[in-house]
């Protein structure tokens, strides 16, 4: 038995291994339940009572040669695969596109469109006052849009919200400019609304605004009808529809043939084959007067449209969601090639 283990011991430090799998092998060889070194230690009750404590070394020895063996080779095997799996940063870096979030991609056509035709653009704060947000837009103090449910207000100061339109960037313009004005309003807003397929709490707006002297409603439409076509084709049908709204009189909202479903009906265009895309109207003259901006003598019209609608139409993306919940797969369609 003395010249046995002195074999295995003798394989044991011959032994190397060029992978982890390897070694394990080798370890399942040795130590394991049925391995060889277990073998020993099985067949040590037949050892002779005077050669026990002799054997007992022997096999120690070798119980923790395999193990320093094992220790030993994988050290060696982990450093050379952490070496191997690690980047060299000596390399030039791989060239890769990025990619534009479509909401960006769109509200960039936008502004170019109503650029064309000599439209400006404004900005302002997303955290608004009463007067700029509802009062001199001449909403009414028990308006819905006022209360709790419908507008994210700061807490402890109910005449500051986050704006629900940038139709308060069109008041901070009239308030500092002297007619003829034409200009859109680009920007974040927030309301406090269920989030589903068709509606968020965040949502990205344009509002358009024009005054001046004998503005009328054709211009209106023309206006409309132009951005219409450049944004969705030649073939886009429009249709507008009387509505209300607080700062606009009269009212309209404007339609466009659904390119999703060609005007056979889905989710988006509720079955109807039409989709709102903005609302539109005429500045109502208590606005103009809010604002300093002598009615008697300027019209205008006022429009507004939400981004994530026209970006669902334009790409045919049937859920809002997706364009809040960051997954590449979804922006890397908008690869810019740029």
């Amino acid at each position: 038995m003395k010249d046995k283990i002195s074999n295995i011991l003798e394989d044991v430090k011959k032994f190397n291994a060029e992978n982890l799998d390897q070694l394990e092998a080798f370890r399942i060889k040795y130590l394991s339940k049925k391995g060889i070194v277990t073998g020993l230690f099985s067949d040590f009750k037949n050892v002779a009572p005077e050669q026990r404590k002799e054997m007992g070394q022997l096999m120690n020895g070798l119980k923790n040669a395999v193990q320093e063996k094992i220790i030993s080779l994988k050290e060696g095997l982990e450093k050379t695969t952490e070496s191997v799996n690690k980047p060299d940063l000596t390399l030039p870096a791989e060239a890769t596109l990025g990619s534009r979030h479509p909401l960006s991609i769109v509200r960039n056509e936008i502004i170019d469109i109503f650029a064309c035709i000599g439209f400006t653009v404004s900005e302002g704060p997303e955290i608004e006052d009463d007067f700029h947000n509802f009062s001199a837009l001449n909403f009414p103090a028990d308006h819905p849009a006022r209360d709790m449910q419908d507008t994210f207000f700061i807490e402890k100061d109910p005449d500051i919200a986050l704006r629900t339109h940038t139709s308060s960037v069109q008041v901070r313009v009239m308030e500092n400019t002297t007619p003829p004005i034409r200009t859109i309003s680009p920007g974040r807003v927030f309301r406090n609304e269920a989030i589903s397929a068709r509606a968020h709490c965040i949502f990205h707006q344009v509002e358009g605004l024009y005054v001046d002297t004998d503005v009328s409603f054709a211009d209106l439409k023309q206006t409309l009808y132009y951005f219409a076509k450049e944004l969705f084709g030649e073939k886009t049908k429009t249709r507008f529809r009387p509505s209300y709204f607080p700062f606009t009189e009269p009212s309209a909202e404007m339609d466009i043939s659904c390119n999703i479903c060609g005007g056979s009906g889905c989710n988006i265009c509720k079955y109807s084959g039409w989709v709102e895309i903005l609302g539109c109207g005429m500045v109502d003259p208590n606005v103009l007067d809010s604002c300093g901006i002598d009615s008697d003598k300027y019209t205008g019209f006022a429009f507004g449209m939400g981004i994530e609608r026209i970006t669902m139409l334009k790409y045919q993306i049937n859920d809002l969601r997706l364009f809040f919940e960051n997954d590449v797969r979804f922006l890397n369609q908008f690869k810019s090639t740029i």
